[in-house]
């Protein structure tokens, strides 16, 4: 599914990470885990195609080196990000967007019928008021209606690889719930690979088996289970990474 082979990241010249390297095969889910500020958000904006980020080394996805195509198409090719702080698009209302995006992939017409009740289900199901699909994107919206708006574009664009970057930031705890139940029942019925970046279990606890990858500023240096989230998670960052250095 994906593959970042041997990646240098720059940033402004300066120098990020050397040789990191992360396969996440079809149907995976990731835990990427580390100290604020130590990179894990670049490595998900340089999966989708930021071009602030300078790559040497090759970013494969099923099979195809991506490392060149930009955002617009590396998202055609089903990669989607849900990001701590959703944009807002003033002038472009969710359902104009959804439309544009769902009839530039494929010759079909687009039934209005079909699509606006699908758009309504989904609101229900996120508990979403029905009145964001003719809303400007994320406009006024509060956090937590902002990660239900995007996961209302998720569950109508159907993506088969999912950034997950600190969407349970900011939210109470009714609210991540819903999100979790939400991403677990997508997950249930479409299989995607996801990679969660996160400082805590509650999202990661909806599913059952996952990978995790602990991030220092040398890349990837420890990865494991479940049991390593929570070790993690108990014990600090601060501890493992300095246990790991002693080993």
């Amino acid at each position: 599914m994906l593959n970042l082979d041997n990646i240098n990241l720059y940033i402004n010249d300066k120098v990020l990470f050397k040789g990191l390297n992360l396969t996440i095969n079809e149907g995976e889910i990731h835990v990427l885990m580390g100290k604020n500020g130590i990179g894990k958000s670049s490595i998900a904006k340089t999966i989708l195609g930021d071009q602030n980020y300078k790559v040497e080394g090759h970013i494969y996805y099923n099979g195809e080196d991506i490392t060149n195509l930009n955002i617009y198409e590396r998202s055609r090719r089903g990669i989607y990000t849900i990001s701590q702080m959703p944009m807002e698009i003033e002038g472009v209302t969710n359902a104009e967007m959804l439309r544009t995006v769902i009839s530039n992939r494929t010759t079909e017409p687009l039934n209005i019928l079909k699509f606006n009740k699908e758009l309504e289900i989904i609101c229900a199901s996120l508990e979403l008021d029905k009145s964001f699909i003719h809303r400007e994107i994320n406009v006024g919206a509060s956090g937590g209606e902002k990660k239900k708006v995007e996961l209302m574009h998720m569950w109508m664009l159907k993506p088969s690889f999912i950034i997950l970057d600190e969407i349970d930031s900011g939210l109470d705890v009714d609210a991540i719930k819903l999100v979790a139940t939400s991403l677990k029942k997508y997950y249930e019925e479409y299989h995607p690979s996801i990679l969660i970046i996160t400082h805590s279990s509650t999202l990661i606890d909806t599913f059952s088996d996952y990978h995790v990858h602990l991030l220092d500023k040398e890349g990837i240096i420890m990865e494991g289970n479940q049991d390593l989230a929570h070790e993690i998670l108990t014990k600090g960052y601060k501890n493992i990474i300095k246990n790991e250095h002693l080993l």
